[in-house]
């Protein structure tokens, strides 16, 4: 196995750089942020030197790898790791599953523009108020048009309050003020992780809020897009996942493959447009299934 540490001052560059040298098989083991730009340290299982020898036992897994995985364009090597035995056990072993952290630190719903962020933020306060919490809310995204309108027209309905706040020290503020115990939901503004103004903007909201940070990422989106897309924001602080459109999505090969690239816990899936229901726990049988549905 030949290991390689790349640096640079962005993302895109460390990642280019590392498909020129290693491939594009190479193995992502940890990203992080330096003084200057980003660290990604990767891993090649085979060089031109060393042939890569599949043993009788690695043969029959990758003709093991289920039918339903086929059409959902997932990488080689992901979809290797999933072959052999029960779709949801192998699932299972892979993917890390956790409750959303909806307790104690404000929950931070970050991801690109239009990955539904927004509408995630209603869904999960409604769910809070029919069991009988009221969250507080709050919009830090300032920058695109009608983002603020849209979460206090969610609030108006519910009866929650709602703060706007469009700078760190705001956002602070805001949190600050809540109850003791109440929960915080914290509509991030869209954020383009490979641009450097961007990913400073949310460092610096995330930072002031000093809350868990979810990444919201839409279903449909091209595997190698989506996992790099995983990676910068988990330099950025995301460590669990909530995918979005998994009910018009046909293929769920990015999800999976943001999942597995960054370490990212699923938590839950947009499943649908109405805010009561429009929310699924995510577990490895109901993903299992999801992949299974028209495969051929």
């Amino acid at each position: 196995m030949r290991l390689r540490t790349i640096r640079a001052a962005r993302m895109s560059e460390a990642m280019a750089t590392l498909r020129a040298e290693l491939g594009e098989e190479a193995v992502i083991l940890g990203t992080r942020r330096i003084a200057g730009g980003v660290e990604v340290t990767a891993a090649q299982e085979s060089t031109d030197d060393e042939p890569l020898v599949i043993a009788p036992d690695a043969a029959r897994a990758a003709s093991a790898i289920p039918a339903a995985l086929h059409r959902h364009n997932l990488p080689a090597t992901l979809a290797q790791r999933l072959a052999g035995g029960a779709l949801d056990a192998a699932i299972a072993r892979v993917f890390r599953f956790e409750a959303l952290p909806l307790d104690g630190p404000a929950l931070l719903l970050a991801g690109p523009p239009g990955a539904g962020k927004t509408t995630s933020c209603a869904k999960l306060a409604t769910r809070l108020v029919l069991a009988g919490t009221k969250p507080l809310l709050v919009s830090a995204d300032g920058r695109r048009a009608g983002a603020a309108e849209q979460l206090a027209a969610f609030a108006r309905v519910l009866d929650l309050p709602l703060a706007i706040a469009n700078s760190p020290a705001a956002l602070a503020k805001a949190l600050a003020r809540r109850a003791a115990g109440q929960p915080a939901l914290v509509d991030m503004p869209g954020c383009d992780p490979f641009d450097d103004a961007a990913a400073r903007r949310h460092a610096a909201l995330a930072e002031a809020a000093q809350g868990r940070q979810v990444l919201v990422l839409p279903a449909g989106l091209d595997a190698e897009e989506a996992a790099e897309t995983a990676r910068a924001f988990h330099l950025l602080g995301c460590r669990h996942l909530l995918p979005t459109r998994l009910d018009a999505a046909r293929r769920l090969g990015g999800v999976l493959a943001a999942a597995a690239s960054a370490d990212l816990a699923f938590t839950e899936a947009g499943t649908g447009m109405d805010i009561a229901t429009g929310l699924t726990p995510l577990a490895p049988g109901w993903l299992a299934q999801r992949l299974a549905q028209g495969a051929s």
